[in-house]
């Protein structure tokens, strides 16, 4: 997933309260899906009151499998991905392990990934080192924060597994990153920014 400056350009323009003025685009990646961009700058635009800082966005594309680097950070000024990472999902999202999610859940217990618009929270140190909490703002995963779906560093999210083996391990829901990659995320997606996931 990545986005061409055309794509930026009609995602901004159709986002009328989006508060946002692209200067530049860097050269797409892919361009595979290129209206996810436009999804979450409508969400963006929906959740205006919550969303204070609308300097940086996360998008997260689980139509991908989990062995790619489908999480991007988009910086909004300059319509540039900044960065993109490895991520996980629920096993009760791919119960069979096959690296691709085949269902979303807002159940708790389910252990299953939830689509839609999250407000980042507060830092914190929990089991998994330093991470981040998540306010889910969609009926589909407005449980986000009493399921204690966050944002947090793992050891089964690793870029040689994905690389041998086309995927990568299962979190209970939360968004997983890499052990050497979480200090990066956390810092670029602080509180009060939107991260979307979609598929």
């Amino acid at each position: 997933m990545n986005f061409n400056r055309r794509h930026f350009m009609a995602a901004a323009a159709a986002s009328s309260a989006a508060l946002v003025t692209p200067r530049a685009f860097a050269t797409p990646i892919n361009d595979q899906r290129p209206e996810l961009l436009g999804q979450a700058m409508a969400a963006l635009d929906k959740h205006n009151p919550k969303i204070v800082k609308r300097d940086i966005i996360g998008i997260v594309d689980f139509r991908a499998a989990s062995g790619q680097k489908r999480m991007q950070l988009v910086d909004l000024g300059n319509g540039r991905v900044v960065d993109n990472f490895l991520v996980s999902h629920g096993k009760g999202s791919d119960p069979g392990h096959t690296g691709w999610v085949k269902t979303f859940s807002n159940r708790p217990g389910s252990n299953a990934s939830s689509r839609g618009s999250y407000l980042t929270g507060e830092a914190y140190y929990g089991k998994h080192g330093r991470s981040l909490r998540l306010h889910g703002l969609d009926p589909e995963n407005d449980l986000a924060y009493p399921r204690a779906i966050v944002i947090h560093g793992a050891n089964y999210v690793d870029a040689a597994m994905a690389r041998s083996r086309g995927r990568i391990g299962r979190s209970l829901g939360c968004f997983a990153f890499e052990q050497g990659e979480i200090g990066t995320v956390l810092e670029r997606l602080g509180p009060g920014r939107l991260l979307f996931a979609y598929q």
